[in-house]
């Protein structure tokens, strides 16, 4: 039964069906059919927390609806179908926000949550060159937004929380800056002066040029979270097999916040990992694959997550501090220097209350 299948076996099934792979799709329907209430939850809830549930639970049901299996078809419709619904209701919501600030003479770019297309990710991720009182004040006004409770990381990232009214997910508003400790200044620039049109549904948004976009995920992925979701696999090999990436452009970008070897790296794990399953991947260029410091044989699973080893990432941030002392980066190196302390703080935490939240 799927409850009793573990968490690595599942990834794989979420993986095969995200990135259209047939494998495995004979154990995963009788499996699901076997399975009672709570453990068909945990598996969605498992699709939710890597961001795929459209695009694994669409190709779910196009099999059972093959095979004749109604039940799974028809879970996969009521799941599908509670998707679409907030999904639409999230995206009106975001829609109206970005038109009031933008009204408002302040610059949005929607970063992340979009990346996920047909799906959505947890929070509503903006990032805007303008002031945080500027900005908290139009969404007080205008959205009638709360401001949440901001942790000392959110504080040193220079980013903001908002809950609204009908909006099950927050809207994260990041200021002038990107990385764990706001450490990112000129790299945060081109997230609004390179932005690009993209339209979803019957909405126009401005996102990240797709040089950027990998570089959000890999300062997310690579050097705050040190784990790997489906919806990042599945997200930036589509990027790549687009042909719209620009990889000296990516380089010179990433060279400027000192973190082209955590990109190089992020890709390579991208592409094994499709590789692996699809047997076919994209073809990274050799300069990608030489800067790069360990791939997919060195990820693994830890609870409900694709991890990355934590003595890899620290050398990537020693990496990243170094090129930043190279460069006279005294702000981005004050900044950097406060995360060991922070990461510490925030272990202490967990260790005692179990939610590291009041840290990051």
């Amino acid at each position: 039964m799927i409850g009793t299948v573990n968490n690595e076996s599942q990834i794989d099934y979420l993986l095969q069906l995200s990135l259209g792979c047939a494998n495995d799709s004979e154990t995963l329907l009788p499996d699901l059919t076997k399975a009672d209430t709570q453990e068909k939850a945990k598996f969605l809830s498992l699709a939710n927390s890597h961001h795929v549930v459209m695009r694994a639970l669409n190709p779910l049901r196009e099999r059972a609806q093959n095979v004749g299996n109604v039940e799974i078809a028809d879970w996969c419709d009521e799941a599908l179908s509670r998707e679409r619904a907030m999904i639409a209701n999230s995206l009106k919501f975001l829609a109206d926000i970005c038109q009031k600030l933008e009204s408002a003479g302040i610059q949005i770019t929607v970063i992340k949550s979009l990346d996920h297309w047909p799906d959505l990710g947890n929070d509503l991720d903006l990032y805007t060159p303008s002031h945080q009182e500027e900005v908290s004040r139009v969404m007080r006004q205008s959205v009638a937004a709360q401001l949440k409770y901001r942790t000392w990381g959110d504080r040193l990232a220079h980013k903001c929380n908002f809950g609204v009214q009908g909006l099950a997910k927050s809207v994260e508003i990041h200021h002038g800056c990107l990385g764990q400790t706001g450490e990112h200044i000129a790299l945060a620039r081109r997230f609004y002066t390179r932005r690009i049109p993209q339209r979803i549904a019957e909405y126009t948004f401005m996102i990240p040029a797709p040089e950027e976009r990998i570089i959000a995920a890999t300062l997310q992925r690579m050097y705050r979270h040190f784990y790997i979701r489906v919806c990042d696999i599945v997200n930036t090999h589509a990027i790549l097999e687009s042909g719209n990436l620009d990889f000296a452009e990516l380089r010179s970008a990433a060279d400027t916040g000192g973190i082209w070897p955590g990109v190089a790296t992020y890709l390579r794990i991208v592409t094994e990992y499709v590789r692996f399953f699809r047997g076919t991947a994209y073809e990274l260029p050799s300069e990608v694959l030489a800067a790069s410091r360990f791939g997919k044989n060195q990820v693994f699973v830890r609870g409900v997550w694709l991890r990355v080893p934590v003595r890899r990432a620290a050398r990537l941030y020693g990496r990243q501090v170094c090129q930043m002392a190279n460069r006279r980066d005294l702000y981005g190196l004050l900044r950097l220097s406060l995360l060991p302390p922070l990461a510490s703080a925030a272990r202490l935490s967990y260790m005692l209350t179990g939610n590291p939240s009041g840290i990051w």
